[in-house]
């Protein structure tokens, strides 16, 4: 009996020097791990040691260029910006190029507050671009008081597109300073004019048929012109006053038969006709223009028949011009060598198929 308990305090001592090595161990480990957690709190990841002026270049990149509108909310926002650490929510936040271009549509509908109030004021005093959509889901809700908030910024308004249903402003009061392209599209609801004045820098704008009739602009500022879904007779009123053109477009749509007068248009130089339905035959329509300083054209051949080649020679003796390039932009019944071959000064380009058949290897050779 004596002997066993001897055996057992021998045992406890035993256990006690092992359990001292193994506490001096755990130090030794508790001491190098100590170590290398403090070498792994103090090293920073290269993106977070980076400038926040670098940073903030970095996130005006991830947008789309300005003056294009991001998403107000979801991955290409910059609202996702501001959801990924404290650091680059306060650079977002402090880089007013990020909230510069606000889209009031779709998701707008649910995100007012942070587009026409909380992206406003993070803009700074950056010039804006402001796209407002009604068209898009159905009648932006209190439409009417959101255009107003926003025009509060107009003397920041730089880029101006508009989609408006039911509702129109009239003379925007105070003017528009920075505007430098205005696009505005409008429905049948209103026969009241929209008079934009005092807009020194606008130089480019988009209209359709509704706001052309109806919309007042310094019109012999604008050096680029495109007016959208309209008849070549809905053009001429417009076409007569902006007298400094440099380009035009044209996207006709619908047939009318009043007699058409020439248009004298001395600054143009390049000119685009596309369209949606049956038009006037080319004598009618595209005939009509005296622009001798054209040096390119984008057309239809649609706008040439019945005879492409003729119409053409016609519209550039009437025209007075010495055309460059050409584009033909639909559906072709004449080959591009025979183009060519009528018109040898003058590069051809083609972005439609030949529907007269098959064009030979000659034929569809020579670039575009």
């Amino acid at each position: 009996m004596l002997s066993a308990l001897a055996a057992d305090r021998a045992r406890i001592t035993d256990l006690d020097a092992q359990i001292q090595d193994l506490e001096r161990s755990l130090t030794a480990l508790r001491l190098k791990k100590s170590v290398v957690q403090g070498r792994l709190d103090a090293y920073k990841y290269p993106v977070l040691t980076l400038p926040n002026e670098i940073v903030s270049e970095i996130f005006t990149h991830f947008l789309p260029i300005y003056p294009s509108c991001p998403p107000l909310s979801g991955p290409l926002s910059p609202t996702r910006l501001t959801q990924i650490c404290r650091r680059w929510r306060e650079i977002a936040l402090a880089t007013p190029a990020l909230w510069r271009a606000v889209s009031l549509s779709e998701d707008a509908i649910y995100h007012r507050g942070d587009a026409d109030e909380i992206w406003l004021a993070r803009s700074g005093s950056l010039p804006l671009f402001i796209h407002m959509d009604e068209y898009a889901d159905g009648n932006v809700p209190g439409g009417p008081e959101l255009l107003a908030a926003v025009l509060l910024h107009r003397a920041r308004v730089e880029y101006l597109q508009l989609r408006l249903i039911n509702f129109h402003p009239h003379t925007i009061e105070g003017g528009l300073p920075l505007l430098r392209h205005l696009d505005l599209e409008l429905d049948y609801t209103s026969l009241n004019n929209i008079v934009i004045h005092d807009a020194p820098l606008l130089r480019s704008v988009v209209l359709d048929i509704v706001a052309a009739s109806s919309v007042v602009l310094p019109w012999t500022q604008l050096t680029h012109l495109t007016l959208r879904i309209i008849t070549i007779d809905d053009c001429i009123p417009v076409l007569q006053k902006v007298t400094n053109l440099v380009h035009c477009e044209l996207q006709l749509n619908g047939t009318d038969n009043m007699p058409l007068p020439d248009i004298t248009l001395p600054n143009l130089e390049s000119m685009c006709w596309s369209y949606w339905e049956t038009l006037r035959p080319m004598p009618e329509s595209l005939g009509i223009f005296i622009v001798p300083a054209l040096r390119s054209l984008e057309v239809a051949e649609n706008f040439l028949r019945p005879s492409p080649i003729d119409s053409l020679k016609s519209f550039i003796l009437k025209a007075e011009c010495k055309l460059q390039k050409v584009y033909i932009n639909s559906n072709r019944s004449i080959g591009k060598s025979a183009y060519r071959t009528a018109f040898p000064s003058i590069q051809f380009f083609f972005s439609g198929p030949y529907v007269g058949g098959e064009e030979d290897e000659q034929e569809a050779g020579g670039g575009s």
